[in-house]
């Protein structure tokens, strides 16, 4: 018999699920499988005349108009893998912001959430905080994956920031890895496991609790997670 170490055997094995576009709801934001009836126009409204800054580091935007933006999202609400949703703020019914599952793995329980922007009403809320929740919440709870990944570019320090906020671990950066927009772009790549994630749903939680939070909305103790 070889003597040669060998991973774990992997029981039970990933349920093989994928995402199927189900409505995802929260306590102030609810994720709804991207429209362009529904979502367009104040997806639009959400970033016309704002910083274009939001498309630095991203495959596509700034969009030259609300046509132009329509036009690219009638082939995201079509797309499967990525699955598209848009981010629904529950009291004004206004999308503001999208993201998406993506790079689906079901024989080995992984998926990516990506394609992640926030507009600037939802940047820096609880509710911004909650999309990715439900996000993270559904691959893990629903879907049953072992492995949930955060991709960005290198020199995205937001996203970095945000991806190790939300408790995902760095992994490292992969070299050369695509050409966005003739740039050349190196990806950081995160991680988070299906044994990590019951602790960092509790931190979620406690953090999203409506007594954490006053009467206009700011946080009472910050997200702690590890």
């Amino acid at each position: 018999m070889s003597n040669k170490p060998i991973g774990p055997l992997v029981d039970p094995l990933p349920p093989g699920t994928v995402p199927d576009l189900r409505p995802i709801p929260g306590r102030w934001i609810r994720l709804d499988p991207l429209s362009v009836e529904r979502h367009a126009k104040s997806l639009y409204a959400s970033i016309d005349g704002k910083d274009d800054g939001l498309w630095s580091y991203m495959a596509y935007g700034p969009f030259a108009s609300e046509e132009v933006f329509t036009n690219w999202l009638q082939d995201r609400q079509a797309a499967r893998d990525p699955w598209f949703y848009a981010f629904v703020n529950r009291a004004t019914g206004e999308a503001l912001g999208m993201g998406a599952f993506m790079r689906a793995d079901a024989a080995n329980g992984a998926i990516e959430i990506g394609n992640i922007w926030l507009s600037p009403a939802l940047q820096r809320t609880r509710e911004g905080t909650e999309a990715i929740y439900l996000m993270m919440r559904h691959c893990f709870d629903d879907l049953g994956v072992r492995r949930l990944e955060w991709k960005c570019d290198a020199l995205n320090a937001p996203s970095r920031r945000s991806a190790e906020r939300y408790g995902f671990i760095f992994e490292g950066i992969f070299r050369q890895h695509f050409i966005i927009k003739g740039r050349n772009r190196d990806t950081a790549w995160f991680s988070m496991l299906d044994k990590e994630w019951p602790a960092i749903r509790k931190g979620f939680e406690t953090w999203l609790a409506e007594d954490n939070f006053d009467a206009q909305g700011q946080e009472k103790a910050k997200l702690q997670l590890r």
